[in-house]
């Protein structure tokens, strides 16, 4: 029998999108669809391991009888069980309040001991709302989704799963517009980010503001494609947004990765991740926080327990090098991370010049590059990835490498994208940390320090281009040749006038 290719599974759960389209909006519809998902895809995983206890109860001479007790033992199962009540054969004949029913199969499956990951995830969206999600449409998505096996062995590849999940991600992101920058970066970003610090078998990864998970499942991805066992990493991730965390959640789930810390909360005001009363620290962040955030949490950084703030404490009104600031105290000292900032933060004064003298007296800068306009969905602003090291090689010391890919980039829709040749091309000049004229510079820590720390990459990138050399006497030379053309072609005109009868011109 055929396996479940990722084309066919992308198009199934589009079909899915397509029932709930119109009803709601994006940002609304997302949760039901991947509740679902996730529903279908443990009760396929919970079928198959069930049978498979089945048949072994079977070989050791077990009534059928007790087998049916024994199978209802939820310590007995690798994968997460299913209470009777969230079973899919018994789901799949509803026909009348399907909402209520659906929204009690998730509740018995969060309340399984044995599924204690699963708390607070699959209870995030109310199906039993008939305004909103009529039995008739949810009839029409459980039958779409009757039409598909989601266990390991249907699936063509292990990855199809993951991929199928990060591909609905990114259409929920496009349909959503501004509001999809809240639960989703391009992955053409993350991917340049990933290839500059470069995880590895071993790393333990954090991303503080981690939205649906993109940055973790692309390291782990890295580790895999560099040779390493991407199951030997440890994932930490906070989110403040419950949709949005459980998203993340089933997203580690849906790429192998079960054992990811991901915590719900307010990273500045309660970050999740501590040890005894200190802050955990990583080999790796990756981040793209919220851009200029006004009620960040300015009033509880006077009185931060956590020392995060000891190079400043950020103005009231922008928040973003309060989560910078979070992610350095959160680095250990071979620790390197990349975060997402707007341009402000590289030269505006104030609390944010006295912070960045901080980051630049003690050398923790590597490098900033620019990235085009227009290419996240919160904003149509350009920003810039910040790079941090607390570890940089000898010869980068007092060095900040400025590089300006703003100019790399391809329309896609309404929107900018990078290119695989663009992101290849940053990832080359941050490896090199090498001059690259009118692209890239690398600038002493002393020439920073005399630009009253300025960050601002077009102080050190020059892309002017130069104008062409005007040769003033070949320019004379040709208004006299235009002059004597005009003026033989005006008394050719005045004696066709003359002839005609006319006066002269």
């Amino acid at each position: 029998m055929a396996k479940l290719t990722l084309q066919e599974l992308e198009s199934i759960l589009w079909q899915c999108a397509d029932i709930l389209r119109g009803e709601l909006s994006a940002p609304e519809y997302k949760d039901y669809i991947f509740g679902m998902l996730f529903l279908k895809r443990i009760n396929d995983e919970f079928q198959e391991e069930r049978e498979k206890l089945r048949n072994e109860f079977k070989e050791q001479g077990i009534p059928d009888e007790e087998i049916e007790v024994l199978l209802e033992d939820s310590t007995l199962y690798e994968s997460f069980f299913v209470p009777e009540e969230a079973r899919w054969e018994k789901l799949r004949d509803l026909n009348l309040n399907i909402g209520p029913e659906l929204d009690k199969a998730f509740k018995a499956i969060e309340d399984c001991p044995k599924n204690s990951e699963l708390v607070g995830v699959l209870t995030t969206a109310n199906y039993n709302d008939k305004e909103r999600v009529p039995d008739k449409k949810l009839s029409q998505l459980i039958l779409k989704f009757d039409s598909v096996n989601l266990a390991n062995s249907n699936l063509e590849s292990e990855d199809v799963l993951g991929d199928a999940y990060q591909y609905l991600i990114k259409e929920f992101a496009d349909e959503s517009g501004k509001k999809g920058g809240e639960f989703y970066t391009p992955a053409e970003v993350v991917k340049v980010m990933v290839n500059i610090v470069k995880p590895k078998e071993g790393d333990r990864i954090y991303d503080p503001t981690c939205g649906s998970g993109g940055m973790l499942i692309q390291s782990i991805q890295y580790i895999k494609e560099h040779g390493g066992n991407p199951k030997n990493v440890s994932l930490f991730g906070q989110e403040i947004n419950l949709s949005t965390w459980a998203i993340c959640k089933m997203n580690m789930l849906f790429h192998g990765a079960k054992g990811a810390d991901i915590q719900k909360g307010d990273t500045i005001r309660n970050p999740m991740h501590t040890e005894a009363g200190h802050l955990k620290t990583f080999d790796k962040i990756l981040a793209n926080p919220p851009f200029s955030l006004k009620n960040w949490g300015y009033e509880e950084a006077q009185n931060d327990k956590y020392d995060r703030f000891h190079y400043g404490i950020p103005p009231k009104s922008y928040g973003d090098l309060a989560f910078v600031s979070h992610m350095v105290a959160s680095l250990n000292d071979q620790g390197i991370m990349a975060t997402v900032v707007p341009h402000g933060v590289l030269f505006r004064s104030g609390a944010e010049q006295k912070i960045r003298q901080g980051f630049i007296d003690d050398d923790l800068i590597e490098a900033v590059i620019g990235l085009p306009a227009n290419i996240f969905y919160g904003t149509g602003i350009p920003a810039a990835i910040l790079v941090i090291n607390k570890n940089k090689p000898k010869e980068r010391e007092n060095k900040v490498l400025f590089i300006d890919a703003s100019q790399g980039f391809v329309k896609d829709g309404n929107k900018n994208k990078l290119r695989d040749e663009d992101i290849q091309r940053i990832v080359e000049t941050f490896d090199r940390f090498e001059d690259v004229e009118k692209y890239a510079s690398v600038v002493e820590k002393q020439d920073i320090i005399d630009n009253d720390y300025n960050l601002n990459i077009s102080r050190y990138v020059d892309t002017t281009e130069e104008e062409e050399e005007v040769d003033i006497d070949n320019v004379l030379k040709e208004i006299k040749e235009l002059k004597a053309k005009m003026k033989d072609t005006e008394s050719k005109l005045n004696e066709y006038l003359k002839e005609l009868g006319f006066e002269e011109i």
